[in-house]
């Protein structure tokens, strides 16, 4: 290629022109502060507000709380009011309000005090680097155990999966009803997110968590900065099968060992044809045990009893509805009792003594010492004796 050819530019940057003052010093991503002098237009010309409704057992904090609340709204113009009556929080924009977001940030404060979160760490939101998400996760299990087994593995052993993932994510994660509330970088809200929604489907969060400590290790490294971290990435074979794909790798596994099978016939060994001359052929495998034949009958088998049947002979068909209810929950806490009781006993067992042998005394291990050595010395004195016998015989012939 001439030094006369033009470059072929790409269409989408023919008319892109160089920026001598966009220096590499420069970070794009940098959010400045936004301060009372920035905002050039004045007051706002409506007003803004919104509400959230809280729980009833977070009224008693809200209660103490809420001077702090008022006082970190007020120093950003923003007006809140704590309703009791109606259980609900709102927040609105006043005449010295300054930045045309806090608004939102007000909103996300009283939600996450709605949601559990303390009034230390909400009032982190109305900082322009924090960001919030609270993920619902009542909706994605119907089974209520199920649902409660895979919350808690969000939470794991002693809170240790979720410290783990505050750590690797820089976010504060608060596990709470029916949902999730998350604090931090616009960043790691994505990461929580896809952690959290991954266990309530059946992921265990330590996948995750090992990609991600993969990932922070591969960052530390300059030279893969453009380069792909696939080939370093964890790639985990999902275990459980559907019915199709069993059956899919059960065809693929005999068409394999049959054209294994085909190959050896065609091209057989030399051992195998050593063998195969001088040992007797070998027997087939015993086919499986025939089923015994049930003895034929005209008569069709007896009817099963139905549910009303079995009512009836139990006598429940002509109790009341409160009487019906009162017997299921008799049973219910009979059937807990048992199990409760079970695992008292299992508790407890960890707390029996063993049985512990008492050395023995002085004079118990004297005692056995001198019996002992009168045994050896019996035992010594029988010998002689038999030997003399044997000598007399001898003597005698």
């Amino acid at each position: 290629m001439s030094d006369t050819e033009q470059v072929e530019v790409n269409k989408n940057k023919r008319f892109r022109k160089d920026k001598p003052w966009d220096t590499d010093d420069i970070d794009h991503w940098k959010v400045d502060t936004f301060e009372a002098a920035d905002n050039k237009g004045g007051t706002f010309l409506q007003e803004s507000s919104f509400a959230t409704l809280f729980p009833k057992y977070r009224e008693k904090y809200l209660r103490e709380v809420w001077g702090v609340v008022t006082t970190s709204l007020e120093a950003h113009g923003i007006a809140c009011m704590l309703d009791l009556i109606h259980g609900s929080m709102s927040v609105r924009t006043t005449r010295k309000t300054f930045d045309p977001y806090i608004i939102f940030k007000a909103r996300d404060m009283i939600k996450l005090l709605a949601r559990g979160v303390a009034v230390g760490q909400a009032v982190k939101i109305l900082d322009d680097a924090v960001a919030c998400d609270i993920i619902k996760i009542g909706n994605i299990v119907r089974n209520k155990e199920r649902f409660v087994k895979r919350r808690q593995r969000i939470i794991g052993p002693d809170g240790s999966t979720l410290k783990a993932i505050e750590l690797l994510t820089q976010c504060y994660v608060l596990v709470q009803g029916n949902t999730v509330s998350v604090m931090g970088p616009y960043k790691s809200l994505k990461e929580v997110r896809r952690i959290v929604i991954d266990c309530m489907n059946n992921i265990h969060p330590i996948y995750r968590i090992k990609e991600l400590m993969i990932r922070r290790e591969l960052a530390k490294d300059p030279k893969l900065a453009n380069e792909s971290w696939d080939r370093f990435l964890p790639k985990f074979r999902k275990r459980n099968l559907t019915s199709a794909e069993k059956s899919a790798k059960k065809r693929a596994r005999d068409e394999g060992e049959e054209a294994q099978n085909g190959a050896q016939e065609a091209f057989p060994k030399e051992e195998d044809q050593a063998e195969s001359s001088t040992a007797p052929p070998k027997e087939e495998k015993k086919e499986k045990k025939e089923k015994k034949k049930k003895t034929y009958t005209p008569f069709p088998p007896a009817q099963l009893p139905s549910k009303v049947d079995i009512a009836l002979e139990t006598g429940e068909y002509f109790l009341k509805k409160h009487e019906k209810v009162r017997r299921e929950v008799q049973k219910r806490e009979e059937v807990q009792q048992e199990v409760v009781r079970k695992r008292k006993r299992e508790r407890e067992e960890a707390f029996v003594a063993p049985k512990e042998v008492a050395e023995a005394s002085v004079e118990e291990r004297r005692k056995k010492r001198k019996v002992k050595e009168a045994k050896e010395v019996e035992g010594e004195e029988g010998g002689e004796k038999k030997k003399k016998k044997k000598q007399n015989v001898v003597v005698e012939e």
